[in-house]
């Protein structure tokens, strides 16, 4: 082989909604590398043959994603590949895609407020494989009753949340009809050990019975009510001011009439 040649170090698995995305480190200088998946059932695969990069999309060669695999990150000359001695490489930690991968943000499609109900419909991440006719699979296809989702939600400018569980596509909760409420949905996967929580959809909020005073808070009317008070209160000063200023005048302009 080539022992001389460094090997890989730093080896990540980094995965989204299946999609997986291999990492390490040094960058390479004079030498290549090439990546092999290889699965506890599954034949090893080549991927990124003779790359210069130090990352490796493996998505699709993992897709029985309940097997457990390792990646072997080989350091070769570009001839080396010919050669009958194996190369040096480096060995990752395993990964199981599905136990693994992160979950995706849910896609929020429509919320209502109406009344004392507040209504969530939102849509399942896809992930990168497909079905035979071409379209995308959602991450409901491969975890089917192992996937719910949470929906946490609280009053706008309210720090107390309370969460509801699902395993359909909506929400339906009670709410206070004369509050607006924000609210996030992610997906769990009770059954894990680790990242049982997903990532976190956008945050949103509604709109229903939104007063000046939830928008701008007490403290501003306050601010008003003094300055409003400042206003009348000079009003009123000055009014009084060009009162006597006007009685004044009109005195002096008697008295030459009253010389006479």
């Amino acid at each position: 082989g080539n022992p001389e040649l460094p090997t890989a170090v730093n080896i990540t698995w980094s995965s989204i909604n299946f999609k997986t995305i291999l990492q390490w480190q040094p960058k390479p200088s004079g030498y290549f590398y090439t990546v092999e998946i290889h699965g506890q059932t599954s034949d090893t695969k080549k991927k990124c043959i003779l790359t210069a990069e130090t990352e490796c999309d493996v998505t699709d060669v993992l897709r029985n994603v309940k097997e457990t695999y390792t990646a072997h990150i080989l350091s070769v000359t570009s001839s080396g590949m010919d050669n009958f001695e194996e190369p040096p490489f480096a060995v990752s930690e395993k990964f199981t895609p599905y136990s693994q991968t992160v979950l995706g943000k849910p896609e929020i499609q429509n919320y209502t407020q109406k009344g004392s109900k507040l209504n969530v419909v939102f849509q399942d991440p896809l992930i990168p494989y497909t079905f035979p006719n071409g379209s995308f699979q959602s991450i409901r296809d491969i975890f089917q009753h192992d996937l719910e989702y949470k929906l946490y939600y609280w009053k706008d400018q309210s720090s107390g949340k309370k969460d509801a569980t699902t395993k359909s596509h909506k929400f339906e909760v009670s709410v206070d009809s004369t509050k607006n409420y924000c609210f996030y949905i992610q997906g769990i996967i009770p059954s894990r050990r680790e990242n049982r929580s997903g990532q976190e959809s956008m945050v949103l909020c509604t709109s229903v019975g939104r007063s000046i005073l939830d928008e701008y808070g007490a403290e501003v009317f306050i601010i008003i009510a003094v300055i409003a008070i400042a206003v009348i209160t000079l009003a009123i000063v000055l009014s009084v001011i060009l009162c006597k200023h006007k009685k004044a005048k009109a005195a002096r302009e008697k008295e030459p009439l009253n010389g006479v």
